[in-house]
């Protein structure tokens, strides 16, 4: 049951209690304990909107920064990735595998904004060794909901 909630309310987190409960087939009291159950232990963390920042005029420039980090004796990566965390200009940290040990998503408002942020901060904290970014340069799709407003043409293609 309770995995049903989180994915209606993880695709539109404006959906109504009544709507959930009829969806679910459970009365809306225990739709407002489940959730409520889930806030409290953690498992939801907050609810998002999703904007598409390009029909903005405010121009915000997002890179992804991968980090090589020597992992601190005891707390491994925590320690920096808490770190990391806490500048506002920072969306995301991610722990990966592969070629790089963390990945952090950050917003600025230009490049030059960006690049400062990783060269005076990220950059400076003792356990990187490295980073690699790439800015973003258009998102087609954000926290499963596509940005892009052109209409397919549901046609099938004709071959002569």
């Amino acid at each position: 049951m309770n995995s049903k909630i989180l994915k209606l309310i993880e695709n539109n987190a404006r959906i109504s209690d009544a709507d959930i409960a009829t969806i679910v087939g459970i009365s809306e009291k225990e739709v407002k304990a489940a959730i409520h159950e889930m806030e409290s232990a953690g498992i939801i963390r907050g609810y998002k909107t999703v904007i598409d920042r390009e029909k903005l005029s405010d121009d915000a420039v997002s890179a992804t920064i991968e980090l090589k980090v020597v992992p601190k004796a005891e707390r491994g990566f925590e320690e920096v990735a808490e770190r990391i965390a806490l500048y506002p200009e920072v969306e995301s940290v991610s722990l990966m595998s592969g070629g790089c040990d963390l990945s952090v998503v950050v917003t600025g408002k230009t490049f030059r904004e960006v690049s400062a942020f990783v060269s005076k901060e990220l950059a400076t904290i003792d356990a990187v060794t490295a980073t690699s970014t790439q800015f973003i340069m258009k998102r087609y799709k954000d926290y499963g909901v596509l940005l892009t407003d052109e209409e397919k043409d549901e046609r099938d293609a004709v071959s002569l």
